[in-house]
């Protein structure tokens, strides 16, 4: 009876293997240092939410592998602890976030910017009224509505830059796995 063989680890397959991984994580890793550098300005309206979301949004539409709910939820308990928010009030929406961009996938990769930015405004409309939802359930009182009107003008207004820079990057990645 013969072992089976076990494939040999060289510098070449090493390699190889980093530069899989490295493309897989880059879209998570851009997202939480777009949220860490969103932090910074204290005196602003924090656009930590608008980030996020809008990284949900574009990978889970666009590379849907590199953004599944595991990433989804820790860039949502991210937002939580950056923003001070109530823990699990942007895991949840930005979850929720991710579910929709899935359902909604198929039909809107393949349409032009302006019906994708479109329904940005629609899942931002969503996600922003969830956050209200819950954050009125957890304080037990009716939250001022500027804020969440702020953050869906964030939303929707960071989306276009974030995209641009998030789509040269996806078509690098793309370039770079059919070259490999």
């Amino acid at each position: 009876m013969s072992r089976p063989r076990r494939p040999r680890l060289s510098l070449g397959w090493l390699v190889s293997a980093a530069d899989r991984a490295g493309r897989a994580a880059l879209p998570a890793a851009l997202a939480v240092l777009l949220m860490v550098v969103a932090a910074t300005p204290p005196d602003l309206p924090s656009a930590v939410p608008a980030v996020a979301f809008a990284s949900v949004l574009f990978w889970t539409l666009f590379r849907p592998a590199a953004m599944g709910p595991a990433v989804a939820f820790g860039l949502g308990l991210l937002q939580d602890l950056l923003t001070f928010g109530p823990l699990g009030a942007g895991v949840l929406t930005l979850l929720l976030t991710h579910a929709a961009a899935m359902r909604w996938r198929r039909v809107l990769a393949r349409q032009s910017f302006l019906v994708v930015w479109l329904a940005v405004a629609g899942f931002a409309a969503g996600a922003v009224a969830v956050g209200f939802a819950l954050q009125a359930l957890l304080t037990f009182a009716v939250p001022p509505v500027a804020p969440a009107v702020q953050l869906f003008l964030l939303s929707v207004g960071f989306y276009p830059p974030l995209a641009l820079l998030f789509t040269r990057l996806h078509r690098r990645l793309e370039r770079a796995e059919a070259a490999a």
